[in-house]
């Protein structure tokens, strides 16, 4: 007779324990049933906001079509269980069936917490869990303009993105004086919120809200303790969850006093033949709200049903994630609640960047970190915390640009002991990883299929991929750098393939070198190359299809759909007459104008159809593309030089010029900045740029490979005392050499770090060409020069160009659009403050 398995509840973690069940292999001395209370299978909670920037339901499924089928799994779904019944040993649904079982799974998970707020079941008051629920959100913003999200925790701002993605006016309300308050400090949580109000959704925090009532304006009204009140079409509660614990309350088993069904390290209730696993869960006095732990529960129930060791000690809730586009991550402790714990702050205004790492008294151990803005440490500093890894002799050197490099030996795949949690979501470790490869596991595929590491939030695969690559590489085996699927080859040997066999479309590098149709990653690949070897134009037929959005609009798209204008204004040179078309065309077309960081001037809010004709007007007036849609040179940003100031000691203004237009529509593997300083006091900043000058009284000296950004990064000074001439050199045969050899979307700061040798291996191609191509690459870079045209002027020259622009036959049909004045800013108007009169049209502003 085979032992019956009864699983109620079809979530994440109770498909995650079938598919687990069925790995096993004892499976097959099992028979298992499944009960799910809603219509579909198991789907994907983490990424339910992705239903409204167009997802399916199919698309959020995860469970492979014909599993449950195919492995015999009986599964009922829409079939809620009302009764467990431990003498008998039997559930009952709600269809009214009765089965027998010999063990029984519970993971019915969490249900959103509704606050015991007067009117909180009023029309339009809806909550955010299931599919369902989405389906009634979308329903009821048809017909609503304002949405309003109760809770700024994790679940919360993913809400509140789903209300955006809707179109509506959004707000966030949360009873705690900040965003996010287990995850984040003050200081983090600060910084998380300017961003989300900067992408249009308003903040309100030490918000209690009382009751809510019928509104005047719009359909509800919500009344806060002090006395404020919010009208709103939509209130989306997600202010945390609850255990769903009613069938363990039930059939009288222990249940947490705040709820949540007791289980202990074996995931066993007080029925040892009754389980518990998830959010339903309470172990230790803890009830966790993330996929990993449930996972990690699934897991230790399968190991007692195989008669294996196995189990749940509790997990770590530290947490990445992407909240509306903005990365942010937590470790650990972030509120250093060890009184002794010393903490670490470094806080980037400009680039809205702050990280906070906890540390032992002693500076020995990683207690607790915060990142909101820039999260690429999240996974270096996680092994740190997790493996009680000794610190660097400052800490500090974690989370700063800069300090030499100090932390770097941390990091590296040997570094990590073999218990090292790689993969939290199935818990795979550095060990596992081994054994994969042992195992035959070669590639990332392999390991996917081999451990399930990375196919969960993916936020593991970088670290993973890193100790892959090394374990290869110690057992001889060479590591795949292929490009992608559709390539056997680097992004510098396709690069070398075109140029050497003079390939020229997508169609002819695939025929030769590939295989199948290609994907976005070798296709834009190929366009840069392609762009970078023969300044092949973007709108060209065969090429559109390798190009981008930005690309193949010749603009940057903006988040409400409109483009944005930049022409070229090289050094920063601008006349009094090219100053007024700009202003002329912005009162036109009623664009909204800003200084960028570049020194140069923004037109934003332009509609596609509109582009050609403002393209005319500024080709007319003297300006060019600015490509700051491409991966290309952007900008050469000056300082006003010995032309004007008095500290100057060379004309920083007109090598700047010279510069810009000496390397204006260089397409590279990334974007490319550049700086002129007249004297030390960097005014220009050349020392944050990708190529940098500073003039001395000897000459210019030469910086090379830095960047601002996300990892900012201070360039090396390259050589000193140079002529202009010798400065065109060294730059002509270094960007070229870039070019040729960095790898797909690389800035040129990683570039050179990861070239063996680094900055002397560099110079002395450069500078000594000791590979001999000093003078092929000047010929080429010149080449590139000589056949320069404008991205603009090609497409309002060519009616075939033009007629891409041609979003619909009455193009002249525009809706006008509004700006608001606030605080001294000019920024887009929500459509409550243009229906309110607040907002006026862009030509109507002083």
């Amino acid at each position: 007779m085979k032992q019956k398995i009864i699983i109620i509840g079809n979530g994440m973690v109770g498909h995650n324990f079938v598919e687990k069940l069925v790995d096993s292999e004892p499976f097959q001395q099992f028979e298992v049933t499944v009960f799910g209370e809603e219509p579909r299978a198991a789907y994907d909670r983490v990424y339910l906001s992705s239903y409204f920037s167009g997802k399916t339901a199919e698309d959020l499924s995860l469970v492979a079509p014909g599993f449950y089928e195919e492995n015999g799994v009986d599964l009922r779904l829409k079939d809620k269980v009302v009764a467990i019944d431990r003498g008998a040993k039997t559930v009952t649904s709600e269809s009214g069936e009765t089965l027998p079982y010999d063990k029984l799974v519970l993971a019915t998970g969490s249900y959103p917490f509704v606050p015991p707020i007067k009117g909180n079941d009023r029309e339009g008051c809806l909550v955010y869990r299931t599919i369902e629920d989405l389906d009634a959100i979308q329903a009821a913003a048809e017909s609503g303009r304002v949405g309003v999200v109760v809770g700024g925790g994790l679940l919360g701002l993913e809400a509140a993105k789903a209300l955006k993605d809707l179109g509506l006016e959004t707000h966030v309300v949360e009873f705690a004086p900040r965003l996010m308050p287990v995850q984040l400090d003050d200081g983090g949580a600060a910084l998380l919120k300017r961003k989300i109000e900067h992408l249009g959704v308003s903040v309100h925090v030490s918000k209690a809200t009382t009751e809510i009532v019928a509104g005047e304006q719009h359909l509800n009204k919500m009344v806060f303790s002090d006395g404020e009140s919010l009208e709103t079409d939509i209130v989306l509660f997600s202010a945390g969850i609850r255990p769903r614990d009613e069938l363990g309350r039930l059939a009288d088993l222990e249940v947490g006093p705040r709820g949540g069904i007791q289980i202990n390290d074996y995931c066993m209730t007080s029925d040892p033949d009754i389980y518990a696993i998830g959010e339903c869960a309470l172990h230790e006095g803890m009830v966790y709200g993330l996929v990993a732990p449930g996972y990690a529960m699934a897991q230790a129930v399968v190991n007692q049903l195989n008669a294996q060791p196995g189990e749940f000690s509790g997990a770590d809730m530290s947490t990445k994630l992407k909240l509306m586009g903005v990365d942010v991550g937590s470790i650990g402790d972030p509120h250093g609640n060890d009184e002794n714990a010393l903490s670490y702050v470094y806080e980037n205004g400009p680039e809205e960047i702050y990280k906070k790492i906890v540390v032992s008294s002693d500076g020995q151990k990683l207690l607790g970190a915060v990142l909101v803005g820039d999260a690429e440490d999240y996974g270096n500093l996680l092994q740190l915390m997790l493996n009680d890894i000794d610190l660097p002799e400052h800490p500090d050197s974690l989370i700063l640009p800069n300090r030499d490099g100090a932390a770097e030996n941390l990091f590296g795949p040997d570094a990590l002991p073999e218990t090292a949690q790689l993969c939290s979501c199935y818990d795979v470790s550095k060990g596992d990883v081994i054994q994969a490869v042992d195992g035959g596991c070669c590639t990332m595929a392999d390991l996917k299929a081999t451990t399930q590491a990375g196919t969960g939030c993916g936020g593991c695969v970088q670290l993973v991929t890193n100790v892959l690559n090394s374990e290869l590489s110690k057992r001889g085996v060479e590591v795949n750098t292929d490009i992608c699927e559709h390539f056997s080859h680097t992004r510098q040997e396709l690069f070398h393939l075109c140029q050497v066999g003079e390939i020229k479309t997508f169609q002819d590098l695939i025929h030769k070198h590939g295989r199948g149709h290609g994907c976005e990653i070798c296709k834009q690949a190929a366009g840069s190359i392609f762009a970078s070897l023969w300044n092949s134009y973007a709108l060209e037929p065969d090429k559109i299809p390798l190009q981008d959005t930005n690309d193949n609009y010749l603009g940057n798209m903006q988040k409400d759909g409109t483009y944005s204008v930049i022409p070229r204004v090289p050094g920063g040179e601008i006349t009094p007459q090219k100053l007024m078309v700009l202003g002329q065309v912005a009162t036109q077309y009623k664009l909204y104008t800003k200084i960028n960081g570049g020194q140069r001037i923004v037109l934003f809010g332009a509609q596609m159809n509109d582009l050609p004709a403002i393209w005319k007007t500024l080709i007319e007036a003297g300006f060019e593309s600015g490509q700051a849609y491409a991966k290309a040179l952007r900008t050469v940003k000056s300082c006003v030089g010995s032309t004007w100031c008095r500290y100057g000691l060379d004309d920083s203004v007109t090598m700047a010029i010279d510069m810009e237009n000496r390397y204006k529509g260089l397409r590279s593997p990334h974007k490319i900045k550049m700086g002129v300083s007249g004297c030390t006091r960097e005014c220009a900043e050349a020392q944050a740029k990708d190529i940098g000058l500073i003039s001395t009284e000897e000459g210019w000296n030469l910086y090379v490979c830095g960047n601002g950004g996300m990892k900012p990064r201070h360039a090396d000074l390259f050589a000193t005392r140079l002529t202009q001439e010798e400065v065109f050199r060294y730059v002509d045969r270094l960007l070229m050499f870039y070019i040729r050899t960095a790898d797909r979307l690389q800035r040129t700061a990683t570039w050179m770090e990861n070239l063996e040798g680094g900055l002397t291996y560099l110079q002395k191609v450069v500078i000594d060409d000791s590979l001999g191509i000093g003078v092929e690459l000047e010929s080429q870079m010149a080449a590139l020069r000589d056949s320069y045209q404008c991205d603009w002027q090609r497409a309002i020259e060519d009616p075939a160009f033009t007629k891409r622009f041609r979003s619909f036959v009455n193009v002249e049909d525009k809706a006008p659009q509004y700006f608001v004045q606030e605080r001294g800013q000019i920024r887009p108007a929500t459509e409550q403050e243009t229906l309110d009169g607040i907002a006026v049209e862009i030509r109507d502003m002083a």
